[in-house]
């Protein structure tokens, strides 16, 4: 096992959009570690001094077009060997603040209630990285929760240029707070190699990203990237050290719930043996639908269930 380092800059990142014909900028093996550093945020939405912007994310806003609203992404990584049908399962080892800032803002026209302000607002916000807290403007400490907004593997070459903004069976936009250090992604292979990209980082938010953005920022993270053929995905699934969750997107909510439910009464019966009935009913009684995300054109619900629910029915 080998352990690689990926810095943002104008060589390495792709600003809103994936593509399955972008190439590789590092390739590794399954179970290599790489950490990876991320930028975010355009010209509009620096901070004044005595906020320090790093030169990497000059450097992007100067030389990186925009290709489609999106995202700042570092990558693509490519995993030697990864084959579309596969899976590649992202252990998140470690995440840290790459900024001593971070950024929120609301708009017209944007957000889960998109009349709610007549002009825009912006507001940059301290990050402590010893404290681990972010100061509101009114004096508010939140305790922060890092997590990447974005992680994708690319998608299927049929689609040609996508937005990174939806979320998408290919992972991408996921805006899943559960997925801090700790927490495993997996993610269904839609093109040889895998292609893993991230950006996106968030210091903390809450389900629903309601106004758009969460404290946006730069984040480094440290991920093992392992290509699983024992496993087969048809949506990203994640677990954290307590939960398994399952993820749906659509514009609709109802059918995002009602797919993520499926996913895990599925889940459930793999791992158990349980009956379909059994398991259904099984998420009635221990089951979470959560809200992960209101505003990017595809919504977004997961289902939770805690690890010490996946029990099957003694022999």
């Amino acid at each position: 096992m080998t352990h690689h380092q990926l810095d943002a800059g104008p060589n390495s990142v792709h600003w809103g959009y994936f593509d399955a014909m972008l190439p590789p900028v590092l390739t590794v093996e399954s179970g290599d570690t790489v950490t990876i550093s991320t930028v975010s945020g355009g010209p509009d939405v620096m901070p004044p001094p005595p906020f320090v912007v790093p030169p990497a994310l000059r450097a992007v806003q100067a030389s990186v077009p925009n290709k489609l609203p999106g995202h700042m992404c570092t990558g693509p990584v490519a995993v030697r060997g990864a084959k579309a049908g596969q899976v590649l399962e992202i252990a998140i080892e470690g995440i840290e603040l790459h900024y001593d800032w971070g950024y929120t803002y609301a708009a017209p026209l944007k957000g889960a209630l998109p009349e709610e302000v007549s002009e825009r607002h912006l507001i940059h916000i301290p990050l402590d990285r010893e404290r681990g807290v972010g100061r509101l403007p009114w004096g508010l400490e939140l305790p922060l929760r890092p997590f990447f907004g974005v992680m994708a593997v690319a998608p299927p070459a049929g689609w040609g240029m996508v937005s990174t903004l939806p979320p998408r069976r290919n992972g991408g936009n996921l805006d899943n707070k559960e997925l801090v250090a700790g927490a495993t992604l997996f993610l269904p292979i839609h093109t040889d190699g895998a292609l893993f990209s991230v950006g996106d980082g968030h210091g903390v938010q809450g389900d629903g990203e309601v106004c758009v953005t969460a404290i946006e920022t730069g984040l480094v993270g440290t991920f093992r990237l392992t290509v699983r053929d024992d496993m087969r995905l048809g949506w990203p699934m994640a677990e954290t050290p307590t939960h398994v969750l399952t993820m749906a997107f659509d514009p609709d909510l109802d059918v995002c719930a009602r797919i993520a439910l499926d996913l895990m009464i599925g889940l459930i019966v793999e791992r158990t043996g349980l009956a379909r009935p059994e398991a259904y009913m099984l998420c009635s009684l221990a089951a979470d639908l959560r809200v992960t995300q209101l505003v990017n054109g595809n919504n977004g619900v997961h289902c939770m269930l805690p690890k010490s629910c996946l029990v099957g029915r003694p022999v």
